[in-house]
């Protein structure tokens, strides 16, 4: 079932692999600075802080943008006609993309979700804050991103943050059988040989192991030319490819992704084993500030979460969030919403050529969203 405000299946053309890329107004018309600021342990951290000169330029106040694991926040700000970004731009948004550290942007580490919780979206926030002189800010968070932030904000960690709109996984991660498999069978062999896996090895992969397993992919990955394409379907989820829909991107989207994926460590994927074991995100239990058990009370926030997902993810299925959605209704009836988007994948919700038309004004109507009384615009929760 999807949500009723969600878009109908809509047709769409192939992508032309080696397409020119999208001559995007992100380039031409955005004025961008990085702004470092420093993780609660020290470790050094960026802000990609993106707007626009002219007339309601930033009206709408501070919004904060989250990626996923092993990229970086030019995932949002893919060669396509209208990204995300230039939308929240254009509504009268300041935009923030926060680089956490996950993202390729800087040295790989052996990080987990706990320790983006506690020490990196935390100060992410309060340095928009102090940038910006705002009370209060929204955000938009992505896959790991995601659910990283949400430990923070069930926690309480991020009481600035009022409105959390999280795509494809926040606190009940759900993945396809296969991935099962692979979290439970390959990883405790693979963690031995190498801290990290790294889809850009199908471009060039370095020493005996990423040789290893870029062969293996070759051989069971054949739907398209971009080995990068096919390394991120083994390392992230199930299918082929796993994480969009290739008619879903356009030539240069699928040709600049290449560059775009890096270093993902096996910490990451051994918390993740633990969690989709558990049903609900399991903290590592070094840091107090973090319940133990996320499904066990109430989330110590007033923020309203959206939650997006894309029918056709292989990477986290749906239930993931349906599961979210029940578990927060269960506590604020009506406060919440989710939107199954038919169609859509994993990354394909940001990076489709068609997301603009699809997606983004789904996400910008539930950003303007003002509370009422009533039931939620919010797709049924169905058991999975």
């Amino acid at each position: 079932m999807t949500s009723d405000r969600a878009p109908e299946r809509a047709a769409v053309a192939p992508a032309v692999a080696g397409s020119p890329a999208t001559p995007a107004r992100t380039r031409r018309e955005h004025h961008e600075e990085v702004v470092p600021f420093t993780a609660g342990d020290g470790r050094s951290l960026s802000l990609v802080h993106v707007w626009r000169s002219g007339p309601g330029a930033g009206s709408r106040g501070p919004i904060l943008l989250v990626h996923g694991a092993g990229v970086r926040a030019e995932i949002f700000r893919a060669p396509v006609d209208r990204t995300i970004v230039d939308v929240l731009l254009d509504a009268g948004y300041d935009v923030w993309l926060e680089d956490w550290r996950a993202s390729i942007e800087h040295e790989p580490n052996a990080w987990d979700l706990d320790q983006a919780a506690v020490h990196d979206h935390p100060e992410a926030v309060r340095t928009v804050c102090e940038r910006t002189g705002a009370t209060t800010l929204a955000a938009i968070v992505h896959c790991q991103g995601s659910t990283s932030f949400t430990l923070s904000a069930v926690a309480g960690l991020v009481p600035q943050v009022t409105t959390i709109v999280s795509n494809a996984v926040s606190l009940h991660p759900v993945v396809p059988g296969f991935s099962r498999f692979k979290l439970r069978a390959l990883r405790p062999g693979l963690a031995p040989l190498t801290p990290y896996l790294n889809p850009a090895w199908g471009d060039d992969a370095p020493g005996v192991v990423a040789k290893t397993l870029v062969a293996g992919v070759r051989i069971s990955h054949r739907e398209c030319d971009n080995r990068v394409c096919r390394m991120v379907s083994f390392t992230y989820g199930s299918g082929r490819p796993a994480l969009w829909a290739h008619e879903h991107l356009n030539g240069a989207t699928h040709d600049w992704l290449r560059r775009e994926f890096g270093h993902v460590p096996m910490s990451f994927f051994a918390q993740m084993d633990r969690c989709v074991r558990a049903g609900h995100l399991v903290s590592t239990g070094r840091f107090p500030a973090l319940p133990a058990d996320v499904a066990a009370q109430a989330p110590a926030t007033d923020a309203r979460f959206v939650l997006f997902a894309g029918a056709d993810n292989r990477c986290f299925l749906p239930a993931s969030q349906r599961r979210t959605y029940a578990f927060l209704d269960s506590h604020r009836p009506g406060h919440d919403a989710l939107h199954v988007v038919p169609g859509y994948g994993h990354l394909d919700i940001f990076m489709g050529r068609d997301a603009a038309r699809d997606v983004f004004p789904l996400m910008l109507a539930e950003l303007e969203h003002e509370p009422q009384a009533g039931p939620s615009r919010s797709e049924p929760t169905s058991a999975v």
